[in-house]
């Protein structure tokens, strides 16, 4: 696949049309935020499309871009899993979430206080940020996100988490300097996954239903 305005265009509306179905489909409060993981991806590619189409630089699509991206990310994914996840996992659960805590923090003060550029390089997008200590923010991102996914004792997420975590592999191997645009859109395209599990969840008699009227 080749990133570009268009791709990320048509990828975002595919993967936004997903997250609406998954969240229509929902019929526990405590899943929502999860079901609409996609929904926010989707909006997030498509804001990508518009980095592209400004010639990346540091524009205010760069910004809301990271912002989705970085900070709200780290704090968005083990807060849902936290809320869906079985009641015994819930502790352990607890430890992801203080780290995307933490790691929110770290990035919401970079973004504030550093410029964020952006920058086409070939068919991918590169993002820069000057954040201390880099790779400890990258590892306390990865455990929050792909760490909550793999710890949530859900047949479902576990699944969601392995595929997350291989492209977070595949991606910093091929494209190091373009790592954060090309898992943000690996995951993206793998959060589709969640339809099956909302799904799945829907199959199941509920003990709390949303009402979608």
């Amino acid at each position: 696949m080749c990133w570009s305005a268009t791709a990320d265009l048509a990828a975002g509306a595919a993967i936004a049309a997903v997250g609406a179905a998954c969240v229509i489909r929902a019929r526990r409060r405590a899943d929502l935020p999860l079901a609409a993981l996609p929904l926010l991806l989707g909006a997030h590619q498509i804001v990508e499309a518009r980095v592209w189409d400004t010639g990346g630089g540091t524009g205010p699509a760069t910004v809301l871009w990271a912002v989705i991206a970085l900070p709200l990310l780290a704090v968005w994914v083990p807060a849902g899993v936290l809320c869906a996840a079985p009641a015994r996992t819930r502790r352990r659960l607890l430890l992801p979430l203080a780290a995307g805590l933490a790691t929110a923090a770290a990035l919401a003060h970079a973004l504030a206080v550093r410029p964020v550029t952006a920058e086409i390089r070939g068919h991918t997008m590169g993002y820069a940020v000057d954040l201390p200590r880099p790779e400890l923010v990258v590892a306390g991102y990865l455990f929050a996100t792909v760490g909550a996914l793999l710890l949530s004792g859900d047949r479902g997420l576990v699944l969601l988490g392995v595929l997350t975590g291989a492209g977070a592999a595949i991606c910093w191997s091929l494209w190091e300097l373009e790592f954060v645009s090309t898992w943000c859109a690996c995951a993206a395209v793998v959060s589709v996954t969640l339809l099956g599990w909302v799904n799945s969840r829907a199959a199941v008699a509920p003990t709390e239903r949303v009402d979608h009227a």
